[in-house]
């Protein structure tokens, strides 16, 4: 008998099922994975790279320094990921890759892109009056001696605000709001309390006028997000940044089972020694802080500087608009000066940018965008080279954003691009 149906029926959909498992073959290895080191697909020498671990290595020996984390990322591949020293120096717990670290101010990067979010979905925009979401930001006043030495017959009676504070002000510290504003006799219950207590002080400057760094603006910020997505700061953040980006491990309220893994605090005392410092628990954390309240890895810091330097979107999925990721590494304050804590630097949104030859001095290109935090972490990203990079320690004192061991990880790491 001659049958004329065909001889092999499944053919075209084996064949297409052939073609599908090879599409996603290829587009899953190129997945941004932090944990998968590959220094040649970045274009850097193994050799030049390792480096950095011997020089936080010595640190550690010096004892200036518990231990490190660090990562460096060029051409979305990880060059290097290393943890020397200890997570615990006195309980002699190995630091490792995934130990979790406060992070300080780079949260405020994390708030600025939660209301990018919303500025993008068109429920705000940059130059809205803050006073038309939090009412306590409305009749503001200025002390016209705050900025300026009066002269003796200056009066120093408060005077009204030229224009209202926009959200771009409190992006950029350029608000005239001071470092904490006022204080609450009691722990604040929500982080509504704690703006509307904190709004209730004079500014130092006309807003536009004066860089000021101000933790109460970034609490601002973090309320802004409340009010405008009708959901708490902390659960915003995780539905529409974390949860998105694969980092798992950044929270505000450090879960029970995480919290050995959280790097204990040091300081460097009057002698110069490191010695642990007194530090409150996790679990007494209440109120999330917009400003400088979350705590993170290093491969979750890279996700976000990924996303940022793909222009919004990681491992296929789109968090942010180019456009709000230009705004936001982008020098906003024109020819401001005394603005952010490293020499040669401009203010974008959240970041210090790179602005001219003088910030150059750790082998960062102009464009650079960077943020640190006041437990020595720090981060940047550099466009020009297509490259970022973190590093993590603890510690409350000794050089800030220009720790020596935060210029010699950078220069470093640049260092050992290799074409």
């Amino acid at each position: 008998m001659n049958h004329r149906g065909p001889k092999h029926p499944l053919r075209p959909l084996t064949i297409a099922c052939t073609f599908l498992v090879v599409a996603l073959s290829a587009w899953s290895s190129d997945l941004f994975a932090p944990e998968k080191t590959d220094p040649a697909a970045a274009g850097m020498d193994p050799v030049l790279l390792a480096r950095i671990p011997a020089r936080m290595k010595s640190y550690v020996d010096q004892g200036t320094a518990s231990g490190f984390v660090t990562i460096v990322v060029r051409h979305g591949h990880v060059a290097s990921l290393d943890a020397v020293g200890y997570q615990d120096r006195e309980a002699k717990i190995p630091m490792r890759t995934d130990t979790i670290f406060r992070i300080a101010s780079m949260t405020k990067s994390f708030t600025v892109a939660g209301v990018m979010i919303l500025i993008d979905e068109g429920r705000l925009s940059l130059l809205d009056p803050v006073e038309q979401f939090l009412p306590e930001f409305k009749g503001m006043k200025v002390n016209p001696c705050a900025a300026s030495h009066a002269s003796p017959n200056q009066s120093c009676d408060p005077v009204d605000t030229a224009r209202p504070i926009t959200v771009l002000d409190l992006m950029t510290h350029t608000s005239g709001l001071p470092g904490q504003g006022a204080s609450g006799s009691d722990p604040f219950k929500s982080l509504a309390e704690r703006v509307s207590v904190g709004a209730h002080v004079e500014l130092l400057a006309q807003p536009g006028t004066k860089w000021i760094y101000s933790q109460i603006g970034y609490a601002a910020l973090g309320r802004l997000i409340e009010v405008s997505s009708g959901k708490p700061y902390e659960e915003f953040l995780a539905e529409r940044l974390f949860q998105p980006l694969g980092m798992k491990d950044t929270c505000f309220f450090l879960p029970p089972e995480k919290q050995s893994r959280l790097a204990a605090m040091y300081t460097l005392d009057a002698t110069g020694k490191l010695a642990r410092a007194a530090w409150p628990s996790p679990a007494s954390v209440k109120v999330p802080a917009p400003e400088g309240g979350a705590m993170t890895t290093a491969s979750d810091m890279a996700r976000f500087y990924q996303m940022l330097l793909n222009k919004g979107t990681l491992n296929g999925k789109r968090i942010l608009s180019a456009a709000a990721v230009a705004a936001m590494t982008t020098n906003q304050t024109g020819d401001l000066t005394n603005v952010e804590f490293s020499p040669g630097l401009g203010m974008g949104l959240s970041f210090g940018v790179v602005k001219d030859v003088v910030g150059t001095f750790r082998y960062q290109s102009i464009g650079t965008y960077c943020k640190g935090g006041a437990y020595r972490t720090y981060g940047w990203a550099d466009p020009a080279k297509d490259m970022s990079a973190i590093i993590l320690f603890q510690r409350t004192n000794g050089g800030g954003d220009m720790a020596p061991e935060i210029t010699a990880f950078s220069i470093l790491a640049n260092a050992a691009i290799e074409q």
